[in-house]
């Protein structure tokens, strides 16, 4: 029987990368974007993610056509940059919207229509979850929140066949980099140390995996027969992942500064 799956955040990078493996693989892939894209395979549904009526919507029309959802995978992300003292609530409040609230609105929308066939969940999360950086507080805090939110769900859904993946990527080169929004704002005081911080992430991100590769462990994480609930993405992530669970947090501190904070 053909698989169903819808993600969001289709149209590039690891989204788009996910969306053409996963038809490539057989699932027939419907994609939740603001604007259509031109993606052999994949289906698009346009959908605001950030509002809960587009969300309803997408969901409803996606279940009227083929009656079920097999894996849902929460892509769509964004991110901002700047002091937490200067970053303005409105901003705050919107990358919880697209990382953490529209995650958790698709999901809700979508669980009644995995609950058929038992289906699987999986977050496009970060490894920022786990590894806090200066100045990029508020993305991290969007991915913890997914990746704790998502663990407690898993344990609620688990009697219905459902299982949940949060994907922890390290450094991609995509478009995130260039769409990164900077907090007009901070002069002065942090000035300096966001631009060397910044500077810093932006190159790491520039040498980092291809977003094929992200899009690889979603596919394996979807077809495994026990599926993992967090996953580090490439060897030396899995690493640094493991290395912030037994490290003492005054040397992780010490680090994380040395390199991005000073």
């Amino acid at each position: 029987m053909e698989k169903i799956a819808v993600i969001s955040g289709a149209s590039s990078g690891i989204g788009k990368e996910t969306a053409l493996l996963l038809a490539k693989s057989g699932y027939r892939v419907f994609g939740l974007n603001r604007t259509a894209s031109d993606i052999s395979g994949v289906e698009f549904v346009k959908t605001d993610i950030t509002d809960n009526e587009s969300i309803k919507s997408a969901i409803a029309y996606i279940a009227a056509k083929v009656g079920r959802i097999d894996l849902l995978v929460n892509n769509a992300g964004m991110g901002i940059s700047g002091s937490i003292e200067h970053t303005p609530s409105e901003r705050a409040a919107y990358i919880f919207d697209v990382n953490f609230f529209g995650a958790f609105e698709l999901t809700k929308a979508a669980l009644p229509h995995m609950k058929k066939s038992g289906g699987r969940i999986i977050n496009v999360s970060s490894l920022a979850a786990v590894i806090y950086l200066p100045f990029q507080g508020f993305y991290s805090a969007t991915k913890a929140a997914v990746n704790l939110l998502f663990s407690a769900l898993q344990l609620e859904v688990k009697p219905f066949g459902i299982s949940v993946t949060n994907v922890m990527p390290g450094d991609i080169k995509t478009g995130f980099t260039s769409n990164r929004r900077k907090n007009e704002d901070d002069e002065g005081d942090y000035a300096e140390r966001i631009k060397k911080s910044v500077a810093v992430m932006e190159k790491d991100e520039q040498r980092g995996m291809p977003p094929s590769a992200v899009a690889a462990c979603i596919l394996k994480q979807a077809k495994a027969r026990k599926p993992r609930l967090n996953v580090a993405v490439g060897g030396k992530y899995k690493i640094i992942a493991f290395l912030a669970k037994i490290l003492p947090s005054g040397l992780i501190n010490k680090l994380i500064y040395a390199i991005y904070g000073g």
